[in-house]
């Protein structure tokens, strides 16, 4: 069973949300690990903060079933779907790797592995060793070489499951 990285974030009730998000993981899947909390500035627009973390579950499912799966927990936490990118969310979970595998649809690796300190910094948290299937460096080695100064983050209290399991 190919092990699955997703990108969980939200600006609108997000400690609500994310809690929400994780259970519905939790419950769907083989969840395995949750990286911390991290806030950072909203990328692409003006508005609130963003929570955001990196969850790692196992399934058999394939990538596209997996994106129904998360599409029907967008929907249960009351995402509104509209034609920008760079809006407000409720919860936004996102396919960032699916084992090693490179797809067209959905396209996976998702550049929001490397694009983003939001998505890079926690996965390099919770796997550093893990290595991108289309660089073939490291996720620590991305990290240490991420301009991580141009998108800051900071950790949040927030913890919204046991790794310890």
């Amino acid at each position: 069973m190919p092990v699955v990285y997703l990108g969980l974030g939200s600006n609108l009730r997000p400690e609500e949300n994310l809690r929400l998000g994780i259970s519905e993981l939790d419950r769907r899947f083989d969840l395995q690990k949750v990286s911390s909390v991290y806030r950072n500035q909203s990328v692409g627009f003006d508005g609130d903060d963003f929570l955001n973390l990196v969850a790692v579950v196992v399934t058999e499912l394939k990538a596209a079933e997996i994106n129904l799966e998360l599409e029907e927990i967008h929907d249960l936490a009351g995402r509104m779907r509209g034609t920008d990118a760079f809006v407000s969310r409720t919860l936004d979970i996102d396919l960032l790797l699916y084992g090693n595998e490179i797809l067209v649809q959905p396209r996976v690796p998702r550049a929001d592995v490397l694009e983003y300190s939001f998505v890079l910094g926690p996965m390099a948290e919770i796997a550093p060793d893990l290595v991108h299937p289309v660089t073939g460096k490291s996720i620590a080695q991305h990290w240490a070489e991420f301009d991580a100064e141009s998108h800051p983050l900071v950790r949040e209290p927030l913890i919204l499951l046991n790794n310890a399991r």
